[in-house]
């Protein structure tokens, strides 16, 4: 004989389910790693990795930009030595060379100014995705401490740490490295449109050759002077900035 059907209680169907439903925790969430080499929770490695590979993505993308400006700047200045040189076998180098040199250089003088002003920039941000990069690296020496004598970059997040992950020394072993970088370069090659802007102006005011050299040579220290301490400061306020939590142990600063 059938068995007696049971009616149930109609549910809304925005009824929570309690058979599937989980009970909410109330306690503290786990440590994202755990000190001393222990096990890492269970998405920490992966958020790890991704982060890694964004800021290896934003120093490219740093790099692109400063190999662009520069060389919007090498192209200007090349095209403007050409245009001289055009302009002077048209007009004997007289008055009309001077005034056409007087408008034609400022302009890419300015150019080269904010070039590498931008240029600063970029190295700023660079130095702060290394300094992201080494602090992950960190983690991962946390996770698996018996790694660390493959590691050839730094795991500190200090200028020291910084330096080594990025140029592979501690510290910069001679005061003319600033003009081997591509700053340092770019403001030479400005600072002689600055000599060649005074000396032009100094023929145009027929002050003689002697004195318009002079006042090249002047200009030339006078821009190289100012690019030299724009950089200083730069780097300067970058250390005064940094945030460090993960300090080079000075037996390897030493």
């Amino acid at each position: 004989m059938p068995s007696p059907r049971v009616e149930l209680p109609a549910r809304n169907v925005h009824d929570p389910d309690h058979a599937t439903r989980v009970a909410p925790a109330h306690t503290s969430p786990p440590a994202v790693l755990a000190r001393g080499g222990g096990e890492a929770s269970p998405h920490a490695l992966q958020i790890l990795m991704t982060e890694h590979w964004s800021l290896l993505a934003s120093r490219s993308m740093g790099y692109t930009e400063s190999m662009s400006r520069t060389s919007i700047f090498v192209a200007a200045l090349t095209g403007s030595v050409v245009a001289l040189a055009l302009v002077g076998q048209a007009t004997d180098f007289g008055r009309e060379f001077v005034a056409f040199a007087l408008v034609l250089l400022p302009v890419v003088y300015f150019l080269g100014v904010v070039t590498i002003a931008r240029l600063f920039q970029n190295g700023w941000e660079d130095a702060i995705w290394v300094q992201g990069m080494n602090r992950i690296r960190h983690a991962y020496l946390e996770l698996a401490p018996e790694l660390e004598p493959y590691f050839v970059t730094s795991r500190f997040d200090d200028d020291t740490g910084v330096a080594i992950s990025a140029v592979a020394r501690p510290r910069v072993t001679t005061p003319l490295q600033g003009f081997v970088a591509i700053p340092g370069v770019v403001a030479v090659l400005n600072s002689v449109v600055a000599g060649a802007v005074a000396g032009i102006a100094g023929l145009g005011l027929e002050v003689g050759t002697g004195a318009a050299l002079v006042l090249g040579a002047v200009a030339f220290v006078i821009s190289l002077a100012s690019f030299v301490g724009l950089g200083i400061r730069a780097i300067a306020a970058y250390r005064r900035n940094l945030v460090v939590r993960f300090p080079t142990p000075s037996a390897e600063t030493a």
